[in-house]
């Protein structure tokens, strides 16, 4: 296993911050409903490039109000998690693409994939909303926008093995490697010091 690093060899992270994620969030809000759900999509639930595009109408969970992704780093098929979605989120994929009255429809309808891309065309709209957000860098690109969704679950005090079954990691221990990033809990920390 490959491991993380949040910085590059000059110190330049790898990680949009939560104001950047904000930031992402208001740009993307200027797109077409395609643009701006798959790039939500991303931003809410910190998955791969390539598992936000495998997603199809039968995985968004209404009830459940979360999404299923089938784990596609790891070697071995058919490895799922659910990942809880924002209740305006779900309301917008419903509005964009009618999911509700799809998902009732034959198990062919329910097959087909939200947005049905290539990888090409995924990455480029991140970096399209990345542009749009005045984000620039190694930071500005969907694996930016994975870790700082990491980043942003630890800073808000999420437990540990919850963000790792989350983002599909295959052990806790990937996990770990975020927290030592710089967050607002360790600028307050520090705050205390100064004060």
């Amino acid at each position: 296993m490959a491991e993380i690093q949040l910085f590059d060899a000059a110190g330049h992270r790898k990680y949009v911050t939560p104001q950047e994620r904000e930031q992402f969030k208001v740009s993307a809000g200027g797109l077409s409903r395609n643009k701006r759900t798959f790039a939500l999509m991303l931003l809410h639930t910190g998955c791969r490039i390539s598992e936000g595009l495998s997603v199809k109408v039968r995985h968004v969970d209404f009830s459940g109000r979360c999404v299923t992704f089938e784990t596609l780093k790891r070697r071995k098929k058919g490895i799922f998690r659910q990942v809880p979605l924002p209740d305006e989120y779900l309301q917008a994929l419903d509005d964009a693409f009618d999911l509700r009255a799809l998902q009732k429809k034959n198990s062919k309808t329910r097959d087909e994939y939200l947005w049905g891309w290539s990888r090409k065309y995924g990455y480029e709209t991140i970096r399209e909303v990345m542009a749009l957000a005045g984000l620039q860098g190694i930071h500005a690109t969907p694996k930016g926008l994975r870790h700082g969704y990491v980043i942003a679950c630890l800073d808000k005090g999420i437990p540990l093995n919850m963000v790792s079954k989350w983002v599909g990691h295959a052990s806790i221990e990937t996990t770990v490697i975020y927290a030592n990033a710089l967050g607002q809990e360790e600028r307050n920390l520090a705050a205390r010091l100064w004060g």
